[in-house]
């Protein structure tokens, strides 16, 4: 699977199809819309292109990527490798075509209250998308 940024600069490719999408409700990802896929940089998931990368002000765990032509947020990493070396990673699945993903579950994390899976509601990408 393959997605990219608006003008095409940034593209990201994940080998690995997901299961599900991932929205979040924290203070960023709900500003920026984004439906995420994960694996690792380097590893099942590749990025190509010339991104810029923003943390939070609190330090943060993750570095949030995007163009720095049309701004489209192509994806994340962790700033600190896992035990095995990796950086955990999730691109933004809204940079694909929807016809790839329509019919993925939707799994809502809440990083606002919680910092919990919630139960799933039986909605896909589709019911989100229009």
């Amino acid at each position: 699977m393959q997605g990219t940024c608006h003008c095409e600069r940034v593209t990201w490719v994940l080998n690995t199809a997901p299961k599900s999408v991932t929205a979040c409700n924290c203070t960023i990802c709900r500003r920026y819309g984004v439906l995420w896929a994960y694996g690792y940089i380097g590893h099942d998931i590749h990025i190509a292109g010339e991104t810029a990368s923003y943390r939070r002000s609190d330090g943060g765990a993750i570095d949030f990527h995007f163009c720095r032509n049309c701004g489209c947020v192509t994806h994340y990493v962790a700033t600190r490798a896992g035990e095995d070396g990796r950086h955990w990673t999730a691109v933004n699945l809204r940079l694909t075509e929807p016809e790839l993903i329509a019919h993925l579950p939707i799994d809502h994390f809440d990083d606002l209250n919680s910092f919990d899976d919630l139960p799933r509601d039986g909605r896909c990408v589709s019911d989100m998308w229009f």
